[in-house]
Formats: C-alpha cells, sequence, structure tokens
C-alpha cells in the first residue's frame, strides 16, 4: 500500500498585461484563448455536478456553474484511442479508420488469442495512429497565430507521431502509453522527466500547464491538457483512500451490501463507492484547480474558453469495475450510454451563460468546428469535417439542429462489449450488434437506461434508421469485421 501525501505548488505572476493601444485609441480585440481538458475513463455521472453524492469535485463543480453544462455530450467511441483521435482531426474514427484503443489486437493477433476461440467475428485491421496527413485543430490554431501546448495522455500512436509532430509547440507527457506506469515518481515517461519522490503525475502535468498559461499570457494559446486520471492502474494516496473509506462508512455504503448487477455475460458494478477511484477522481479535480487559478493569477480567465470532457464513459464492467453509470446502462467499451456519455462543461465568457444547461445531443467530433468558430477562423482549406459547431448553443440559440449521430466499434472490447454500430438521431437510438446481426431500439427521452427495447414495435423505424447507418458507413468506408474461421461454440 502506498503511504503517500502530495502538494502542488503553482506559482504565477499576478499582474497583468497592459494591452497596446491601437492607432485610434482603443485596445485591440485579442482573440480568445482556449484549455481543453480531456479526462480519461471518467464517467457521466462522476462530478458532483453531474449528481455523484460519494465523489468530491469542487473546482469542476464551480466550473460548471461559471459555464454551461452538457446532460447529452457523447464520445465518438466507447474507448480512447478512437475519441482522442476524433478531437484532433474532426472526423468520425470509422473514417480515418483509428476504430479501437491502439494497442488492442489486430485481427491476426486476435485469430491466436484462446479468448477468441468462442467468438463469432474477427476484427478488421485499424490504424494505429493519427496520420500526419490530417490537419489536426492544434495545426489549425497554429496558422491562425496561437502558441500550442499538450500535457498528458496522447495514446495516438508512436514515435514520430506524438503532439510535437502533430501541431504542438510544447508537448509534456504525451506519448503512445495508454496509462501511466505509476501515477507517482518515478513515472518512466519518456516525455517527462521524474520528479521528487511521491510527486503526483497529474499534479506535475497541471503545474507544466500552469506554467505554459503564465509564460503565455501576452498572446493567443490553445492548451490541451489531457489527464491520465482515472485510467487504471487505481492508485491514490492512504490519505485520500481512508478519507473516503471513512465516508463509505458514513454514508452507510456497507461492503457487503448489493452493489452489482447483470451486463452480458459479466456483471456491472451498481454503486459509487470505491474509495481509490474517489481519491483519484479529487486528485484530478485538484489539477484542473491548478489550471484554472493559472488562468486567475494571470488576468486572462475572461478571455478564455475552458472545456472539459471525457472520452468514454466511466469503468464499471472490468478490471476493476470502479465506478457505476447509473441511471445509464454498462460502461466504458460498450455502445449503451453508459459507454458514450460524457459530462461536458464549457466556460466560455461572454458567450455561454454562467449555470446554464443544455440538453442537446453534441459529439467529440463537433469540438474541432466549435473551437473554430469560437476563435474566429475558418475551417482549414480541403479540410473534411464530420462535425457540427455547437456555438450556437452556447448561445442560447433554440433552433439549433445536430442531425444524427454515428458510432462504429467493430472490435471487442476489454470490458465485455462486442461489436456494434449505433445511430442516435433526436430521442431515439438505434444499436445494431454485429455478431448476432440483431438491432435494439431505444427512445432515450422516455428511457435513458435503455431497459426496453421497442425493436419488435417499431420495424418501419428500425428499417429507416437501418439505412441511414448502413449509409453512412459506405461513405466513409467503415471497416467491418470478418467471420472467425476457427469460431467454437462455447461449452
Amino acid at each position: 500500500m502506498l503511504r503517500l501525501q502530495f502538494a502542488i505548488v503553482i506559482t504565477c505572476l499576478a499582474s497583468s498585461p497592459t494591452p497596446r493601444a491601437s492607432a485610434s485609441g482603443h485596445a485591440p480585440q485579442r482573440p480568445p484563448n482556449f484549455v481543453f481538458i480531456l479526462a480519461d475513463d471518467l464517467g457521466w455521472r462522476d462530478l458532483g455536478c453531474y449528481g455523484s453524492t460519494f465523489y468530491e469535485t469542487p473546482h469542476l463543480d464551480a466550473l460548471a456553474a461559471s459555464g454551461m453544462r452538457f446532460t447529452c455530450a457523447y464520445a465518438a467511441c466507447p474507448v480512447c484511442s478512437p475519441t482522442r483521435s476524433s478531437i484532433q482531426s474532426g472526423k468520425y474514427p470509422a473514417r480515418t479508420h483509428n476504430t479501437n484503443f491502439f494497442g488492442g489486437p489486430q485481427p491476426e493477433e486476435a485469430a491466436e488469442l484462446p479468448r477468441f476461440q468462442h467468438r463469432r467475428l474477427l476484427p478488421p485491421a485499424y490504424l494505429e495512429r493519427l496520420p500526419l496527413e490530417e490537419i489536426t485543430i492544434a495545426e489549425a490554431m497554429k496558422q491562425a497565430g496561437y502558441a500550442t501546448f499538450f500535457a498528458g495522455k496522447w495514446h495516438l500512436g508512436s514515435r514520430q507521431f506524438w503532439p510535437e509532430d502533430q501541431g504542438y509547440d510544447v508537448n509534456v507527457g504525451g506519448n503512445m502509453a495508454g496509462m501511466p506506469k505509476s501515477y507517482f515518481s518515478p513515472y518512466q515517461n519518456p516525455t517527462l522527466p521524474d520528479g521528487p519522490p511521491v510527486e503526483h503525475l497529474d499534479l506535475r502535468l497541471a503545474q507544466e500547464t500552469a506554467a505554459f498559461i503564465s509564460d503565455h499570457r501576452d498572446q493567443p494559446f490553445f492548451v490541451c491538457f489531457c489527464p491520465y486520471e482515472v485510467h487504471v492502474p487505481l492508485q491514490t494516496t492512504d490519505e485520500l483512500q481512508r478519507k473516503y473509506e471513512e465516508k463509505a462508512e458514513r454514508l452507510g455504503l456497507s461492503p457487503t451490501a448489493p452493489h452489482y448487477g447483470r451486463e452480458g455475460a459479466g456483471r456491472v458494478r451498481l454503486v459509487q463507492d470505491h474509495p481509490v477511484y474517489a481519491g483519484m477522481i479529487e486528485t484530478m479535480d485538484a489539477a484542473v484547480g491548478a489550471v484554472l487559478d493559472a488562468l486567475d493569477d494571470a488576468g486572462i480567465a475572461d478571455n478564455t474558453v475552458v472545456i472539459f470532457t471525457s472520452d468514454n464513459g466511466g469503468l464499471s464492467t472490468a478490471e476493476g469495475s470502479p465506478t457505476s453509470n447509473v441511471p445509464l446502462r454498462a460502461g466504458k467499451g460498450w455502445m449503451y450510454e453508459g459507454g458514450l456519455r460524457v459530462p461536458l462543461i464549457v466556460r466560455a465568457p461572454g458567450v455561454a451563460r454562467p449555470g446554464a444547461e443544455c440538453q442537446h445531443y453534441v459529439s467529440s467530433v463537433d469540438f474541432y468546428p466549435t473551437l473554430l468558430e469560437l476563435a474566429g477562423q475558418p475551417a482549414p482549406e480541403n479540410q473534411l469535417l464530420d462535425g457540427k459547431s455547437f456555438a450556437p448553443l452556447l448561445r442560447s440559440e433554440t433552433d439549433f439542429q445536430r442531425g444524427p449521430v454515428y458510432w462504429h466499434y467493430p472490435h471487442y472490447g476489454n470490458q465485455g462489449g462486442q461489436p456494434a454500430a449505433a445511430i442516435r438521431e433526436g430521442q431515439w437510438k438505434l444499436i445494431t450488434l454485429l455478431e448476432e446481426g440483431r438491432t435494439e431500439l431505444y427512445n432515450l427521452a422516455d428511457d435513458p437506461s435503455e431497459t426496453n427495447d421497442l425493436a419488435a414495435s417499431q420495424p418501419q423505424r428500425v428499417a429507416t434508421m437501418s439505412r441511414q447507418l448502413a449509409a453512412w458507413q459506405q461513405d466513409l468506408a467503415a471497416q467491418m469485421p470478418s467471420p472467425n474461421p476457427a469460431y467454437q461454440p462455447a461449452p
């Protein structure tokens, strides 16, 4: 057991820059800065402002109170690398063929794995890098004159495909790894020197991010801060673990009480009471708070757009099942809402009304065009974007129509989910289970928990949405799984 304590000290100059007057005597209009924060594996209900009564997230709750909180934001995939690719490229993972977490089995590897013996399908080949030909959001911002900075988890390819090769002036901590070897120094991270013993990884990354903000307060910047938390390994300090063990006891969350239900062939956590995971969330929240404090200290918070979200739903069916997404179904790796729906908070001073709530659905492919619109910049020439700017929602415009959003995950997730694709349009969501060749239909307005499959009673709607989904897959040249020649029925 780790017997550690942590602390972070952020030192920033407190004086604000004096704007230079233009020839007319007025201060020039400076474009907004951007701080994009992407947590890892953080579930939709893992923040206090999203209903958690066990985890403590005061900094993110305050951010939500000062910005707009989205109740129906989606990751483009139920696992990490594809969603991260969609954010950087503005394209669906099916289009870039980044459909699985990088490091997941390719088809020839899957054919040799014992666990695939009882699986009807083999996954398609997928691209384990974000192609350099893609014009990333960082490259688009650089073209617009922004200084660019990346800190934290990248997981979008091996060396030569790291942040510094994809438009970021500075890269701290980003590499091919999908999770840290340790949350405490020594980190064994090739792009981050080790700190003093027991220094915490995400707090260190926050410190580096804060220093960049302080150093670049006088010029427009685009910061992408990606904490490694709350991905496994599950690690926190003894102090925080004891805190949440005692809290669980006070709340009457007995370890012997029923904590699990069934999802597919496995189990799913139904209660948020994991003390180590709670400690990790508190530390992540503290790291976010340090970055937000840096904006205040630099005097530029009122000219900085802050976006906070997660790359997929919370981990609830495997690898310790540390969190619960209830009332949403399942979690990371599944095509149900628990695997796809994520928290999203946007603070856009002068644009989004503080404390506002938005119930329209948006997708992670939408960040790219939204950021460009807020920056007053057009999309790069010849850059195809699958997303749609949701800046009108930030302005509380009521006539916004997102249109359908799509998912394509032709892989077996480590968390128990099977290959699937899905479409949501309006209140309706259709899921096609590729192994079984079966569709499910849910009315999310009435049934966000996806407990009532309406496919049998709505055949015309199923047919229409199935055609839409198939046409989208064909248009993007989405790769499909193939029959497993070695398949044997499970005993």
